[in-house]
């Protein structure tokens, strides 16, 4: 490991696939939800799916303020499965009761894994403030609530919020900046390095890769020296065990 903890004085989190899936990238989750709904697709047209639903997530306003994640889940997958339905791949009358079912599925999925991240949590921020860096849709803080989490966290930086996404490193200067201390005094776990790993290092933060099953074989393939794999580990790791 390549970290200096007797400099950390705050944690900056990431959210979506840190606390909720406990490392893994959410299109995994949402393809385990729709074959447990028994949607009939390959994963390369969930794939597109998938990407679909995101674009549209951001070109037009469906996710709201007083939306908890499963209100979100629903909508993420109704969109997705009515792009499945235009291509002729799902019955129309399907796409209410599996978005119901592949929606509830990933909200108790997302529940279960920020249930088991809440001691490790709740440790951690006995010792050092906490702040939330996350790209949401400006939701973060009613899910966040909903889950019984949002009291370790002394402030939010959500990216529909501030109107910076990552990669962009400025997110990350939020962050630091909300905690008041300085980027190498900062440690930030999170579970993508392209959006989370390598712009926090560029801005001198310190970093744990909590290291799942990611969205690209390149970045299964990617090694790093802070790579861990449940955050029980980063627990040990900064209390120094």
């Amino acid at each position: 490991m390549n970290i200096d903890i007797s400099k950390i004085k705050g944690i900056i989190f990431d959210y979506g696939g840190t606390l909720d899936t406990g490392g893994d990238h959410w299109s995994e989750v949402i393809w385990e939800a729709w074959q447990n709904a028994g949607i009939a697709a390959d994963k390369p047209h969930f794939r597109e799916a998938y990407v679909f639903a995101e674009r549209e997530l951001a070109r037009e306003r469906h996710i709201l303020p007083q939306h908890d994640f499963h209100d979100m889940l629903l909508i993420k997958m109704k969109i997705e499965l009515q792009w499945l339905s235009s291509q002729g791949l799902l019955p129309p009358e399907d796409i209410e009761p599996k978005s119901q079912q592949a929606a509830k599925y990933c909200y108790e999925a997302a529940r279960k894994n920020v249930e088991a991240a809440q001691p490790v949590l709740a440790a951690l921020a006995a010792k050092y403030p906490l702040v939330l860096v996350s790209n949401f849709y400006g939701n973060i803080e009613t899910v966040l609530t909903d889950f019984g989490v949002r009291k370790y966290f002394k402030d939010i930086i959500e990216s529909a919020v501030i109107g910076v996404r990552k990669p962009d490193p400025e997110i990350f200067r939020h962050g630091v900046k909300a905690l008041g201390l300085k980027p190498e005094e900062t440690l930030v776990i999170g579970d993508s390095y392209k959006k989370d790993i390598v712009p926090a290092e560029s801005i001198g933060c310190q970093v744990l890769w909590l290291k799942g099953k990611g969205w690209t074989p390149e970045e299964d393939a990617q090694l790093h020296p802070n790579i861990i794999s449940s955050l029980d580990r980063a627990l040990t790791l900064v209390e120094g065990e």
